[in-house]
């Protein structure tokens, strides 16, 4: 079995040389044990950097693409170098390398096929009170979405199978993380986690510019896939609640009017009406989204499938692609080729008939 250990980089020429110090060659359980660096655009010496400290696969973009992007082009550069299993970890050290062989465990034991390293959150030293609480509150909303038990969710300290990085997808720009354990609560991948030592800091996260920008995005991002993966739960649960709205405040009216008062709650109808029919709006869209979330289902099942023809072309993104543009230039061939070849075989064919028609005027004679 093979294990990649991907990183993504941008700008780590100070810190890639110590995080790939840390960095195991062997891995029990696996007979090859391999490192991948994603460089997103770096403007220093990241890719010479890799390079000296002996790192196997390199690949680069000319401009910063994201990491969510770069996240996804490591997974399918590992799968296409014949990864079993990947493991993405940070550039900056925070995570303890050490703890890859307790990351792969479950994959190994065949417990999960994707694996999520929970820091220690209380304990980290460099993460203020707030940040701290506010990982909480969003690992927790990140659970209810996906229905795991994922402590950590904003970890990218991960492993995951090769059958897993095939069915994976990323829409976000901003970071894979969130979207990717959502994604597999609700698509029942087996998805589980263990718990991880961290590093000191060496630098400031620059995921997290600011508190309450990173909170925004994460909330869409949720917001997103969610609607993405539960359509039909998010606009049923909408049309419900406004057509209950809808009923109190007609049942309002109506025991109003019963006792005499209605003339003062004319609103109340009107605010009923308003409701009810939102209500039904949101049903019927909840049933219409329920049809597409079914062809997305349709869709991500064909990927899955052509994923597995790109990996077992031994290429990435783009291998099947010219696998079969070869193929097709192949048939054009041989369709060329089959008139000509058919007109061989058609004068060869009348040669030998008129021969043996000569042949029985001779006996004739």
């Amino acid at each position: 079995m093979k294990l990649i250990i991907q990183i993504p980089c941008y700008n780590e020429e100070k810190t890639l040389p110590i995080a790939l110090a840390e960095l195991p060659r062997r891995v029990e359980g696996f007979s090859e044990v391999e490192w991948l660096v994603i460089n997103d655009g770096s403007t220093d010496n990241t890719v010479e950097v890799a390079r000296q400290c002996g790192v196997d696969h390199v690949i680069s973009f000319k401009r910063n693409s994201g990491l969510a992007h770069v996240f996804m082009a490591g997974i399918n550069e590992a799968i296409a170098k014949g990864a079993d299993v990947i493991v993405n970890t940070d550039a900056d050290n925070q995570y303890c390398a050490d703890d890859i062989p307790l990351l792969v465990a479950p994959i190994l034991e065949g417990r999960a096929d994707i694996v999520v390293g929970a820091r220690p959150i209380s304990k980290i030293r460099h993460f203020s009170p707030l940040k701290k609480l506010l990982q909480k509150i969003g690992s927790g909303v990140v659970r209810m979405a996906s229905n795991t038990d994922i402590p950590d969710a904003p970890s990218g300290f991960r492993a995951m199978t090769r059958d897993a990085a095939l069915k994976m997808n990323v829409f976000n720009h901003y970071t894979y993380t969130l979207e990717t354990i959502i994604q597999a609560g609700l698509r029942n991948v087996a998805i589980t986690w263990v718990p991880v030592r961290t590093n000191e800091e060496l630098r400031p996260s620059r995921l997290m510019k600011s508190m309450y920008g990173y909170i925004k995005k994460s909330i869409i991002t949720i917001f997103r896939i969610y609607i993405i993966y539960e359509p039909f739960k998010f606009f049923a649960r909408l049309g419900i609640f406004s057509v209950i709205a809808g009923l109190i405040s007609g049942g309002w009216y109506l025991y109003n009017f019963i006792v005499g008062e209605g003339k003062g709650h004319i609103q109340s109808v009107m605010f009923s009406g308003v409701c009810i029919l939102l209500g039904f709006l949101l049903l019927i869209t909840a049933l219409i989204v329920d049809l597409f979330s079914v062809n997305r289902r349709i869709l991500e099942d064909i990927q899955y499938r052509v994923r597995l023809l790109e990996s077992s072309h031994g290429g990435g993104a783009g291998a099947f692609a010219g696998g079969a543009a070869q193929k097709s230039r192949r048939t054009a061939a041989s369709t060329s080729a089959s008139p000509a070849k058919g007109n061989d075989s058609g004068a060869a064919s009348g040669a030998a008939v008129k021969k043996r028609g000569s042949a029985k005027q001779s006996s004739k004679r």
